[in-house]
């Protein structure tokens, strides 16, 4: 088995899970579901960042100690990956022993090296990000951008990381592994940034101004910088576990790429002798109406609201078909409930309604075999070959979005085959040859369907078992040998029905609102 470890950003616990954290989620499930499936060794890490400035300003709001407040808020993310059928092997948080031992080693270790050295600062600081920021992070009016939040003049000793040492190195290594960040125009813009000279990483902050952090093992009286702290997580999780890292991918956002993710840790991570993760996969945002859902903005979204409406899979299914991975993307609810009645209900539901209903009237509620196969029978399972082999290719590149849209052409299809071939009708003969229609007919029919939900496993887990379940199924060990045509279902017992996708009741009208009457 191939080792793969794949990892989340850790979510900062200053606030509550939204649609964006959810997507990460779910979309790094799907990856490590489909790695999985493939016969990968997977390891799946998620967690939550729990020190910072901003952690220990929102406890003393609250009159609550900073470790309060990350337990609950780390609980709250907790809860959010089970509902989301979330398949993390770990999670990992920034308060705990076992990653505050080894930040405090690899500080130790870099500044034994003499990586790491003690300067006076002077410069501006943005408490909302948590960050120096330089003249050139100014808009041309002078001003901050209002993603820094308030900003200070600072003048205070700080320790610093030789970054600047190693831009050489990591602009080399980026031209030499092309794909280490995906998408790779990422990679470009990464490239065109490090065009101007990086400035060393101030990793430090006096314990006089911030607690709320990890105490340098050289310097007591500083506790490190949050990036410094938090990137160690995706190694500090698995260092005593032999044969996972270096990792295979980070999923992160497209905001938290540059610098931290494609400067400051690739090159912490060769300064201190540790291998390179195999990639980045940069994610894009989620937008309504053209701006970014966002809590500061009033327009994000609480996930667990339409979990709790629609069920986990249809979420799920809707975030991996409407986002092409690093692109970013519109969530209304009128989108989710376009996609929804069209795709999961009409066509996927239809097929399960279909299927069930016809092999209990026609079939004595067991799959027949089939017995011809006529132009009807060969087109479907042409386009079936030609389905799995396309959507297992688009996946292995991330695009699951695509993935998706083949499997859903290929229901529709089944839909077609059945409205072509008409059970209903040929239930009706009693010529031979009609009956072995029928009986060929109702086979197709759920091995398609079963070869469909093979396919829709990583996305939509539950559907896909609750399928198997009424179609009288059991999947084998080997999942690429499961989505091979074939008469796995002859002589199953079938269910009477599944209503996995019920259409929402319409909105009632507000109360005291009357339709227009005619113009006079």
């Amino acid at each position: 088995m191939k080792s793969f470890y794949i990892t989340t950003a850790i979510d900062y616990v200053n606030g509550s899970p939204h649609l964006g954290h959810a997507y990460e989620k779910v979309l790094t499930d799907v990856i490590a579901r489909f790695r999985r499936l493939m016969g990968d060794q997977v390891h799946f890490l998620t967690g939550t960042d729990e020190h910072g400035q901003k952690v220990q300003q929102s406890a003393r709001k609250r009159g609550i100690p900073p470790q309060q407040l990350c337990d609950e808020v780390s609980a709250e993310f907790r809860a959010l990956c089970a509902k989301l059928n979330i398949s993390n092997d770990d999670f990992i948080r920034t308060t705990e022993e076992r990653h505050k031992k080894v930040v405090r080693a690899v500080l130790q270790q870099l500044f034994d090296k003499g990586e790491i050295y003690k300067a006076e600062y002077r410069g501006f600081y943005s408490t909302r990000q948590e960050q120096f920021l330089q003249e050139k992070d100014r808009l041309p009016d002078g001003s901050w951008p209002e993603i820094y939040g308030e900003v200070t003049e600072i003048v205070e000793p700080n320790y610093f990381f030789k970054l600047r040492a190693y831009q050489d190195w990591l602009v080399e290594f980026l031209r030499g592994h092309e794909n280490f960040i995906f998408p790779r125009y990422r990679q470009k813009q990464v490239l065109e940034f490090l065009k101007e000279p990086l400035n060393d990483l101030c990793i430090s902050r006096p314990r006089e101004r911030l607690e709320w952090g990890i105490p340098l093992p050289f310097d007591e009286n500083y506790v490190t910088y949050v990036w410094f702290d938090a990137l160690i997580n995706y190694y500090s999780a698995v260092v005593d576990k032999p044969g996972i890292w270096p990792a295979t991918f980070h999923v992160i956002g497209k905001d938290i790429l540059m610098p931290p993710h494609a400067v400051y840790w690739p090159i912490m991570l060769h300064a201190a002798g540790l291998a390179l993760p195999q990639g980045l996969l940069a994610h894009g945002w989620w937008m309504t109406s053209g701006a970014k859902m966002s809590k500061s903005t009033g327009n994000a979204l609480n996930p667990l609201d339409l979990v709790d409406e629609f069920g986990v899979d249809a979420f799920r299914y809707f975030l991996i078909r409407e986002m092409n991975v690093g692109q970013d993307s519109d969530f209304t609810r009128e989108q989710f409930l376009a996609r929804y009645n069209s795709d999961l209900a009409n066509d996927l539901g239809n097929l399960i309604n279909r299927t069930l209903n016809m092999t209990n009237r026609f079939g004595g509620a067991q799959v027949p075999a089939a017995e011809v196969a006529e132009e009807p029978e060969r087109e479907v399972h042409a386009l079936w070959d030609k389905t799995r082999d396309e959507a297992l290719t688009l996946c292995e590149g991330f695009q699951f979005h695509a993935a998706l849209e083949r499997t859903f052409i290929f229901i529709k299809s089944i839909n077609a085959y059945i409205e072509k071939r008409a059970p209903w009708k040929l239930g009706k003969s009693v010529e031979a040859a009609d009956q072995a229609l029928l009986r060929t007919s109702l086979a197709t029919m759920a091995e398609a369907l079963r070869l469909a939900a093979a396919l829709l496993r990583a996305v939509m887990p539950a559907t896909t078992d609750k399928i198997n379940s009424v179609l009288g199924y059991t999947p084998g060990a080997v999942w690429r040998e499961e989505l091979n045509w074939g008469n796995r279902l002859v002589g199953a017992k079938v269910a009477e029905s599944l209503v996995l996708f019920p259409r929402p009741a319409p909105t009632p009208p507000a109360v005291g609102n009357k339709p227009a009457g005619p113009k006079s």
